[in-house]
């Protein structure tokens, strides 16, 4: 057999496709998925903790997810659209709304182990770096990896926010300060204040200000929400501590009050049972007699 060469060009890689749809349309990090799933045999199929984080146009999403061989479980969950119930009504998906979705996770997931009143995390967030300690004669802290998925890990993403959260509810995440807001990676120094003051909202008052006197007309576009609701650039700390002490006070999730209609419309009609069926065939012969005899 003449051996031929298998030319890999332009051409081939534009009918070459990978076996896997996700990894084909580059859904997931396999990379990063298989170091944070992967156990080692000698843990006996003990779970492998990720705090999974995602964002879309106007939520935040926060869970805590192991890895089976039959797929991922969820363990716990919170959601920035919850957020309304602790006193933020607006900007569910900026640097500040993400913190309190982390910590309102934190909080819910040692509420259900029954470890929320041994780890209680940092009471009055300062933005200082926070690692939580064991307890003795106590269960040791709930540990879980940070899960980012295919964002791009840039210091001040709101990804961080979001792990800040976890870490002042109480949870034990493995992190450094190089990717929060207030790092200066030249001087290798971290400043706590700069944290703090997105952790409140300091960064959207200030904008709101700015362009408030700048550009009124576009002020009163993008803060619409916040004109509405009455918010001013000056309450924002204030809101978002009552937030956090009310998700310290009742992290529980509330079930949802959707409107769902009493009866489902049926995509396919129901099969009928052998009684049924001839019963039909009988009213269809006692129609056709009624009607010859009527004619007749």
């Amino acid at each position: 057999m003449v051996f031929v060469k298998v030319v890999k060009d332009r051409s081939y890689y534009k009918r070459f496709q990978v076996k896997y749809r996700r990894r084909r349309e580059g859904k997931t990090d396999y990379r990063a998925r298989k170091r944070l799933v992967a156990q080692d045999k000698n843990k006996y199929n003990s779970p492998r903790y990720r705090l999974v984080v995602r964002f879309t146009n106007k939520d935040v999403i926060c869970q805590i997810i192991w890895a089976t061989i039959t797929g991922d479980r969820v363990l716990c969950a919170a959601y920035a659209h919850e957020l309304p119930r602790y006193g933020v009504k607006v900007g569910l998906a900026n640097y500040s709304s993400a913190y309190c979705t982390g910590l309102l996770l934190a909080r819910r997931l040692l509420n259900k182990l029954k470890l929320d009143k041994t780890y209680k995390g940092v009471g009055d967030a300062t933005g200082e770096i926070f690692h939580i300690e064991d307890v003795e004669e106590a269960p040791r802290p709930f540990t879980a990896n940070l899960d980012v998925g295919l964002v791009n890990t840039t210091t001040g993403h709101r990804v961080f926010a979001a792990l800040k959260g976890a870490v002042d509810g109480g949870l034990r995440v493995p992190y450094s300060e190089k990717r929060f807001v207030g790092y200066d990676a030249e001087a290798k120094a971290f400043d706590p204040t700069e944290l703090r003051k997105r952790i409140f909202g300091g960064h959207v008052g200030e904008y709101m200000e700015a362009l408030k006197a700048g550009d009124p007309n576009r002020f009163k576009a993008q803060f619409a929400k916040y004109i509405e609701n009455k918010i001013e650039p000056s309450a924002l700390e204030a809101m978002y501590k009552k937030a956090h002490a009310a998700i310290r006070a009742d992290p529980t999730a509330k079930p949802t009050t959707k409107k769902v209609p009493k009866q489902q419309k049926a995509h396919r009609p129901v099969s009928k049972t052998p009684e049924q069926r001839k019963g039909d065939v009988q009213k269809k012969i006692d129609a056709f007699r009624a009607s010859t005899a009527t004619k007749a």
